[in-house]
Order: C-alpha cells, then structure tokens, then sequence
C-alpha cells in the first residue's frame, strides 16, 4: 500500500487565475497583447543593437542578452498560459512540468547575475572612465554572460534534480498558473526540507549576492557623480545608470518579495500575481524603461527603417 501511495504523478492540474470563461478571455486578449509587446520591444533591442556600430560598446552588448533573455523567459510561461486561459480543463504532463520548471527557473537566475554584471560595467564606466574599454573588453564582457549563463542553468538544474525526487500521491492540483517551483514543491507528499534549505541556499547566492554588487557598485556610482563640479556632467552621468537602476528595482524587488519573504505571510494569488508580474510584465517593460526611450537605439532604429525603405525602392 505504501508503495501505491508513493506514486509519481502522470499530469498535473493547474487552478489558474479564475474559473469564469468571461474573465478568463479577457485575461488572454489582455496577455496575447502584452506577450506580443514584449516579442517586438526585445527584438527590436537586438536588432538595433547588431546593426548599428554606434551601439557595439559593452552597455548594448549586455542589454542585447538581456533582451534575449527576457524573450526566453516570457516564452517558457506565456503561450502554455495562453492556451489554458481558453481550456476548462488546464493540465501539463509531468515531464513538461519539470521541463518548464528547469526553464523558467534557470532563466530567472541568469538575469539576476547578468543585472549586477551590467551594474558592474556602468560602475566601470562612471567611476573608471579613462581604463574602461581596457577593464571591460569584448573578452571580459564575454565572459561574464558565459558565467551568468553557466551558473543559472547549474542552479535550475540543482532544484530540478532535487524536485524530480519528491513524490505526489496526495493531489496533482497546483494553485498556480505554471509550474513554479514552490508551488510544485507545496503540493509533495514526501519531505521538502532539503528543497526549502536548497532554496535559501541557493537564493542567497544567486538573488542577494548579485543584489548587494548592485547596491554597492551604484553607492561608488553615485558618489563618484556627486564629486563631478557641473550640474550638466552630473546629469549626463546619472543619466546612463537610471534606466538599469529602474529594472533592477523590478526585478529585485519583486523577486525578493516573492521568494525571499516568509512564506506564512504569502497567500496564493499574491504568489500568482507577482509570478504574474515577474515573467509577464517585466519582460514587456524592460525594452521601454531601458532603451527604447534611448536616443541612440532610436537613431538605429531609424536607421535600420531607411535602410529597407531604400533597398525596397532599388
């Protein structure tokens, strides 16, 4: 008997936002909508990017994999989430859902490290002006994605291999609209206290390591800019880090509200709705915050528009 309990769950049910269609239509006009935005604005950034020479400095190079990413993480969560919001019945197989925890985890790791190493360039930049192209060249900026990359997917798969042991035998039901790992882990029948230490653990390696270099390479920033004698220089210095210091805040702080909270103090919507935020709403507004309302990624664009205008003519 204890062996027939002790089963591993073929598929998963996920309760989603609401159960009324009405609402439930809505929600995926509004996400399709949102999911399109975020497709375009990260494209757009990378295209611009690869285009135009102006834009070949390690600023836009980081941004480029930033947008990348942002375009990997939405994709591994929205158009499974698309085709629930039209089902009755929302399931994933449990293969997908490891599959889709692997990836959306991973995902979410490699943009908290890639921030603090975009925050460690505009700290070169400010504070370090005259040895920045020789501190950050195209090697070290290379290598620093590789490193973000490496260490993200090594961490999703640590907690993937850890989950994969868990068994389900009490409920499938997940009250989540993706397979979020602490929503996976909330539904097990056998012991999570391992998953829960590796999730501090690891947390407090991958989140707030990455969120002190951040407060600690704008602390230098912001005190190298308040030494510039005109008020012109200080904006223009300021102004290169206010758009990364606004995604970071996004970013950091909603995933140290999500993750790195008391879980007592949570309840499930809350944990949806910032997952929500998190791997929908972010992504979108990255593109805008950071460089679409940039001169030069405008200029490129603008560019790369009179290119094909002129091409299409000939």
């Amino acid at each position: 008997m204890e062996q027939h309990n002790q089963t591993i769950a073929l598929e998963f049910v996920f309760l989603g936002f609401s159960k009324d269609q009405d609402t439930n239509l809505y929600l995926f006009a509004v996400v399709l909508f949102m999911y399109l935005i975020t497709l375009t604005g990260n494209t757009l950034i990378i295209v611009a990017i690869h285009i135009d020479p102006r834009l070949s400095t390690p600023m836009y190079f980081f941004l480029s994999y930033l947008s990348f990413l942002d375009i990997c993480y939405t994709t591994s969560v929205v158009p499974q989430l698309l085709i629930h919001f039209l089902a009755s019945y929302k399931t994933i197989s449990y293969n997908r859902c490891m599959a889709q925890l692997y990836l959306s985890f991973a995902f979410g790791s490699i943009e908290f490290i890639l921030l603090a190493a975009m925050a460690y360039d505009r700290y070169v930049a400010v504070c370090h002006p005259l040895h920045y192209k020789v501190i950050m060249s195209r090697t070290v900026c290379t290598q620093l994605v590789l490193a973000s990359w490496t260490a993200g997917f090594l961490n999703a798969l640590l907690h993937t291999v850890f989950t994969v042991r868990l068994h389900f035998c009490n409920s499938n039901i997940i009250n989540h609209f993706a397979c979020e790992v602490l929503a996976v882990i909330k539904i097990a029948c056998s012991d999570t206290s391992i998953n829960e230490i590796l999730f501090l653990v690891t947390g407090s390696i991958v989140l707030v390591i990455p969120c002190i270099v951040v407060t600690l390479s704008y602390v230098y920033i912001i005190r190298a800019i308040l030494r510039i004698q005109s008020s012109g220089g200080r904006q223009r210095a300021f102004s290169t880090c206010t758009s990364h210091l606004t995604v970071v805040a996004l970013c950091y702080g909603t995933a140290i509200f999500a993750y790195m909270s008391p879980r007592s103090n949570t309840s499930p919507n809350q944990d949806k709705m910032l997952a929500f935020f998190y791997a929908v709403v972010t992504p979108m507004l990255n593109p805008i915050i950071y460089s679409l309302r940039n001169k030069e990624v405008k200029g490129a664009l603008a560019k790369a528009r009179g290119e094909n205008i002129v091409s299409e003519s000939h």
